[in-house]
């Protein structure tokens, strides 16, 4: 079975009691430690990085922008101001639908309406700081979908938000995306929920 750890990016599965022993290895940018312990039986660990974890779930392409903070977007005790994270979002998303949706942003066929937006913080981040936006879709519907982006600097995630977006003719009636463009914001689609 796999059994995602709430705590750390790890993949776990469980098997019966065999030999004691402790085995490590590593390949690349992930480490597997086969633990025995008495009661349990051997524990496989793959501890893996969250490009790996994503493909292992599933997912598709991942989008993602990088950004650089400067002094302009902290506040007066010097971290990041909590407001840049949703500028940062809206950034990604707008680049993502240019680059690999529809360069026009369907302005002929109708409006992108943010239902929904949310951002959790996890560490601070101060100017200067390099920060990596990964974005990934999901749960495709025929009218909405919904973006989850992570900002990552120097490897560790340090924000998580989301975002639910619905497709409206001019009129801002609620209508079904163009069959055109599903295929395209599949292609960036997980299927698995990350851990959060």
């Amino acid at each position: 079975s796999l059994v995602w750890s709430g705590l750390h990016d790890q993949l776990s599965a469980r098997s019966g009691t065999i030999l004691s022993g402790l085995l490590t290895f590593s390949l690349g940018s992930n480490t597997t430690r086969l633990l025995n312990t008495a009661m349990n039986g051997w524990t496989t660990e793959i501890v893996a990085n969250p490009v790996v974890l994503r493909e292992l779930l599933g997912a598709g392409e991942t989008f993602r922008h990088a950004l650089t903070i400067f002094l302009k977007d902290s506040n007066a005790y010097g971290n990041t101001y909590f407001a840049r994270y949703f500028e940062w979002q809206g950034i990604c998303r707008e680049r993502w639908f240019y680059e690999c949706v529809a360069a026009d942003m369907l302005q002929a066929e109708g409006v992108f309406i943010t239902k929904h937006a949310e951002q959790d913080y996890v560490p601070e981040t101060f100017p200067f700081q390099e920060v990596v936006c990964e974005m990934n879709t999901y749960d495709l519907k025929r009218c909405s979908f919904w973006l989850e982006f992570r900002f990552y600097s120097g490897g560790k995630l340090v924000s998580k938000g989301r975002q639910q977006i619905v497709f409206a003719n001019h009129a801002k009636q609620i209508t079904a995306l163009p069959e055109r463009v599903l295929g395209k914001i599949r292609r960036f689609n997980r299927v698995a929920q990350l851990p959060q």
